[in-house]
């Protein structure tokens, strides 16, 4: 080994390393200013840490004063209990807390803070002063944090926490902070958050003497939604109230029309605290999988509710992150309440619009007509899916080969359409339209009545909202595909062996993987078997994916069941095998239909779950109020 440089400076680091400093404590001020650096990271972590504990006071109004993007000032007043004059030089030291006293209270904390260093921390980098005063007390006292001095001063119950010139013991650090205002939005954010959590209290933000954002206490969580998110994020979500076992999941979750390209509107809510956790952030998108179109963000508000003894809060400094005990039963709650939640169709939700302009006289008798009871299609093999396909000897469904564009053999389109299941979850009722010669029922319709079809793609209907535009093919689409789920519930996909078996060279995790999911792997159509102690074999593949690549296929297959849960895993790549076959059974464009079979079709989207989007996550349809129509021909003006 060479010796060192011998232009090498005696105060670099690698010399004092060669000469081995001598191992010694650290002072108690550098170490609250270490400490400080995993608690606070920038203005808006102080905002949280002393939202925390305004709250736990029992906080009903808080008010938040920034000065300089929270740079200058960070003040909060709040009405909480207060603290009682002895017990405030406590507050300013390391591990000091009135929040737990043992392990046990620990591993079932249910306040917001616990580890009793975020004043301590913020004092270290800060000049923090502290006043307070608590019920019964004769005047409220002041603590300034640098001197340790205590006065008497004039306040009413609660506490004020002021916090100056952030980061002035620590310079390099405030050089990484940014802009005034993009500092002073994270400290709304950081609000914002709270202010979601907890409806009944009242929230107030002032920048530099000005009002900036303000959300007085509400009756309900929707309304508080409504004050802080927008009255768009309410309208275009749907109520979520799910509970599985020991774990609740409430709240609300958008529609998939209401997605973003930007994930900035995902709030999760673990007993009352905002936390970021990849089980719940992987719940929620694979509940969106079969509706969200490309790589679009959904938007939710969602609060769940858990025995604090089943997470574990305590895993970071900031609180944000937790660890559920069974993150399995956790994942499936959420996920099923997403589901749950998003699986109902949203046309029978329209509200009426106000009074047009204009108003249509009603039509003729002689513009009625009637439809006998029929399945959808069934005069053209477009009725129950499983009609579609031939079925093999091990009962899976055999996907057609694309003819003529995707349309079906001709002697699959004679087959009769048997009786469907009667009408629940996944099941698909008989499309039996009321006679549209009552027009009461016909304008109890949600998609209204078929008037004709446009250019061979799109349906035009009547409902008493004014005009429905339906593409076809995405809304049957939809239909087979939900009932094709329902009839392969539980069943393995269609494998295809390999003449040759692939092998690969596998890392210890793959091969690991293999073996722990053995059983799994032939739900999904595979066949992964060690060949040696670091090469497995691929001896089966899907049967529709057999022409690909069968050691990348394996290679993707153990990753995903290497980083999620393997029911999962399998219920997803089924999913995506079921939206292909029904892409190619749905009716496709340019087909032309009977009124009868365009009225049925309205009538299966009104009963199929979650109709309103394509397998690819696209909408099937859109409605057109007669206001809007009499705004384009300016009737009224």
């Amino acid at each position: 080994m060479s010796a060192l440089p011998s232009t090498l400076p005696a105060t670099s680091p690698v010399a004092e390393t060669a000469s081995r400093r001598p191992i010694r404590e650290l002072p108690d001020e550098l170490i609250s200013q270490i400490a400080a650096g995993e608690v606070v990271e920038r203005p808006a972590s102080v905002v949280r840490e002393l939202l925390d504990n305004a709250l736990d006071a029992g906080a009903r109004q808080i008010t938040v004063r920034l000065s300089a993007g929270g740079v200058r000032l960070i003040a909060v007043e709040d009405d909480g209990a207060g603290l009682p004059r002895e017990e405030l030089p406590l507050a300013l030291r390391r591990h000091a807390t009135s929040k737990i006293a043992s392990l046990g209270e620990l591993e079932t904390v249910g306040t917001m803070g616990f580890r009793g260093e975020a004043l301590a921390a913020i004092n270290a980098i800060a000049e923090l002063s502290l006043q307070s005063r608590c019920a019964g007390a004769d005047s409220a006292f002041a603590l300034d944090g640098r001197t340790g001095e205590l006065r008497p001063v004039a306040r009413a119950i609660g506490t004020t926490v002021e916090v100056r010139e952030l980061f002035f013991a620590t310079p390099a650090r405030r050089k990484f902070l940014k802009t005034d205002a993009t500092e002073l939005a994270h400290c709304l954010e950081a609000v914002r958050r709270h202010a979601l959590a907890r409806p009944d209290v009242g929230f107030a933000v002032w920048h530099d003497g000005r009002l900036v954002e303000q959300w007085r206490g509400a009756a309900s969580r929707d309304q508080r939604l409504g004050d802080t998110l927008g009255a768009d994020f309410v309208s275009q979500s749907v109520a979520v109230d799910h509970g599985a076992g020991a774990v609740r999941v409430s709240g609300r979750a958008g529609i998939p029309d209401a997605a973003r390209s930007r994930a900035d509107q995902q709030f999760f809510y673990v007993n009352g605290r905002f936390v970021r956790d990849k089980v719940l952030a992987h719940a929620a998108r694979s509940a969106y999988e079969d509706v969200l179109h490309g790589q679009r963000q959904p938007v939710y508000a969602l609060y769940l509710e858990i025995d604090p003894a089943r997470v574990d809060v305590n895993v970071h400094p900031t609180k944000i992150e937790v660890r559920f005990r069974d993150g399995r039963e956790v994942h499936q709650a959420v996920r099923h309440a997403i589901e749950d939640a998003l699986a109902a169709p949203r046309a029978g939700e329209a509200v009426l619009p106000a009074e047009p302009f204009f108003k249509p006289r009603p039509l003729p008798a002689s513009a009625g007509w009637s439809q006998p009871g029929m399945a959808f299609g069934a005069e053209r093999g477009l009725g129950d899916a499983a009609a579609m396909w031939p079925v093999s000897r091990a009962g899976s469904l055999e996907t057609p080969s694309a003819r003529e564009g995707g349309a079906m053999p001709a002697e699959w389109l004679q087959r009769p359409a048997p009786t469907l299941p009667p009408a629940g979850v996944g099941a698909q009722p008989r499309a039996d339209a009321p006679d549209a010669s009552n027009a009461t029922d016909a304008e109890a319709w949600p998609l209204g009545r078929a008037l004709a079809q446009l250019q061979g793609v799109y349906i035009l209907a009547e409902n008493r909202q004014g005009l429905v535009i339906v593409d076809m093919h995405a809304a049957h689409e939809r239909i087979v595909y939900e009932r094709l789920k329902t009839q392969l519930d539980g069943a393995a996909i269609r494998s295809q062996p390999l003449l040759i078996p692939a092998t690969f060279a596998a890392t210890p995790q793959e091969v690991a993987t293999a073996e722990a999911c053995a059983a799994v792997l032939p739900a999904l159509g595979l066949e992964i078997t060690p060949f040696s102690q670091r090469t497995l074999a691929v001896r089966a593949v899907p049967a529709t994916l057999a022409d690909g690549d069968p050691v990348e296929l394996a290679r993707s297959v153990l990753a995903e069941l290497g980083q999620h849960d393997a029911s999962t895993v399998v219920q997803r790549a089924q999913n995506e095998l079921l939206s292909t076959m029904a892409c190619h059974g749905a009716v496709r464009a340019n087909r032309k239909l009977t009124i009868d079979e365009m009225n049925a079709l309205l009538r299966q989207m009104e009963a199929t779950e979650r109709s309103d989007q394509c397998n690819h996550g696209r909408p099937t349809w859109r409605q057109l109020s007669v206001r809007e129509l009499d705004g384009l021909f300016m009737r009224g003006r």
